[in-house]
């Protein structure tokens, strides 16, 4: 099994390098991937996710859209988070939070389903809840379904989402960690099975600071007021990874790091 994801999305110019490589991709003449997940939690306009948003997603050929700390930050997904089962936000909100954790999403032909969990860390956070009882609680509800688990962990702390993969290995196919925006080169398969990113990287205007204008950030330092900072535009890449999953054990067989310059 073969999934493709891509790391966080960030406004129109993160949608517009998502379009044009899955594009390419539909183009080929063999369907690389059975999955395509993608963070997606500032895809529209650089903080959260609108319902044309998402169904502009799914449409292009995502499987499912993970989250993080900006998934409410755009109202309407009150609207439709509850009856989109494609879309997950941190398993590790409180239990009355709308929307669901994790989700099960099946391949174009119907012959393999994939588990998908989003967890959310607690150091320099949101109060989520512990995101590593989290996992052991949601894991065999999924396991029951499918072997193939995939779990991003939208984390600010390397430590924190270092340790989250070795509790996780042997337990998921992929630990992949999101928010920071910035690719890491420490993806690795750890000794037990389970592949591991620290972070995957933006999607987006790499041109800026983390996805945002570089001069109203820069303004924002120097002088400690508040901003509005906008979404840059230049130089966009999407940063991704690619993972296979051993068709038995539902562990990784390899991870590999994609950029591609839009």
């Amino acid at each position: 099994m073969k999934i493709l994801f891509i790391g966080d999305i960030v406004g129109n110019p993160g949608r517009r390098a998502v379009n044009e490589f899955l594009r390419k991709l539909n183009k080929t003449s063999e369907n690389l991937y059975d999955f395509i997940i993608a963070n997606g939690e500032n895809a529209a306009g650089g903080r959260g996710l609108t319902f044309d948003v998402v169904d502009g997603l799914l449409a292009a050929g995502v499987s499912a859209i993970t989250t993080g700390n900006h998934v409410w930050d755009q109202k309407e997904i009150f609207d439709f988070v509850d009856t989109t089962p494609q879309l997950i936000r941190p398993a590790n909100y409180p239990t009355e939070v709308p929307g669901r954790g994790f989700t099960i999403v099946s391949s174009a032909d119907g012959r393999s389903k994939l588990g998908v969990i989003n967890l959310a860390g607690q150091i320099f956070m949101n109060r989520y809840t512990n995101p590593f009882h989290a996992l052991d609680e949601i894991l065999p509800e999924l396991k029951a379904e499918t072997p193939y688990v995939i779990l991003d962990f939208h984390a600010e702390a390397t430590s924190e989402k270092i340790a989250m993969g070795w509790h996780a290995d042997s337990k998921v196919g992929a630990v992949v960690g999101t928010h920071t925006h910035v690719q890491t080169a420490d993806e690795r398969i750890l000794p037990q099975g389970t592949a591991y990113i620290t972070d995957v990287g933006m999607t987006g205007p790499h041109d800026s600071v983390i996805g945002s204008r570089i001069e109203k950030v820069v303004e924002s330092f120097l002088t400690m007021m508040p901003s509005r900072f906008g979404v840059a535009k230049d130089n966009i890449k999407l940063n991704a990874v690619e993972i296979e999953l051993d068709d038995e054990t539902g562990l990784a067989l390899s991870i590999e790091r994609i950029q591609y310059q839009v």
